[in-house]
């Protein structure tokens, strides 16, 4: 890890990143864009489900399919869809003391909504803590792991890639970054279209404790700058 002491760019993915996967508010994400899809298109859920997922694979989001090829109103599908029960959410510690060390700028990199990130994050307890978020509308809802979306948010902050760290749990969603020159960690993730290209070359670092992780991180820096 002595590749990381340099970093004074921190990128995070916001679901299944900041919090862990295993408390299933994604599940709800998911189940809500169903319904969604099926209220909009007029078809059982079966069958939205199947749109949902096509159109996951082909456009990156559910939304970016959605807005092709129904021309739906795309603030009403994220207000709906992050309409979810965060109250099982608790602060975590551990994370907040980690991210609080950080030495630099710390962004928040979402295909979801700003609204969405700031309950997840007041939930946790590290809302205070981030110079930035950068979500779906920023994109111009043109979602990870489209190349734009990355270089708009290099512009954006003034992101140094070479000096830059990304933490994300679709692993397809860091090689857009590694091919910017920034270090690339996956937060590990079970699901096969998250665990999908997770032993590919543009992936520097992997981790199931991202709190864990930073630590390691903070007490690398802080040693080098004692040497």
């Amino acid at each position: 890890m002595k590749d990381l002491t340099n970093i004074k760019f921190w990128l995070f993915d916001l679901d299944n990143t900041l919090y862990d996967g295993a408390t299933k508010v994604f599940d709800q994400v998911d189940k809500k864009m169903s319904k969604f899809i099926s209220d909009k298109l007029n078809v059982n859920l079966e069958e939205a489900r199947k749109i949902q997922k096509n159109y996951f694979q082909e456009y990156n989001t559910t939304l970016n399919g959605m807005i092709k090829n129904h021309k739906i109103d795309a603030d009403e599908f994220l207000e709906f869809v992050h309409d979810v029960d965060l109250s099982f959410l608790g602060k975590d510690k551990d994370l907040e003391d980690e991210i609080k060390k950080l030495d630099g700028k710390k962004i928040i990199f979402t295909n979801g909504s700003r609204a969405h990130a700031l309950n997840v994050t007041k939930r946790i307890g590290i809302d205070k803590l981030f110079d930035g978020i950068f979500d779906i509308r920023d994109c111009e809802f043109i979602p990870k792991p489209s190349k734009e979306p990355y270089k708009k948010l290099v512009e954006n902050y003034k992101i140094e890639p070479q000096y830059c760290i990304f933490f994300e749990d679709i692993a397809r969603n860091l090689k857009p970054a590694y091919e910017l020159g920034m270090k690339t960690v996956w937060i590990k993730n079970n699901e096969p279209w998250a665990a999908k290209y997770s032993d590919s070359e543009f992936i520097n670092y992997k981790t199931d404790n991202l709190a864990k992780f930073l630590k390691e991180i903070n007490e690398l820096q802080q040693t080098w700058k004692n040497n």
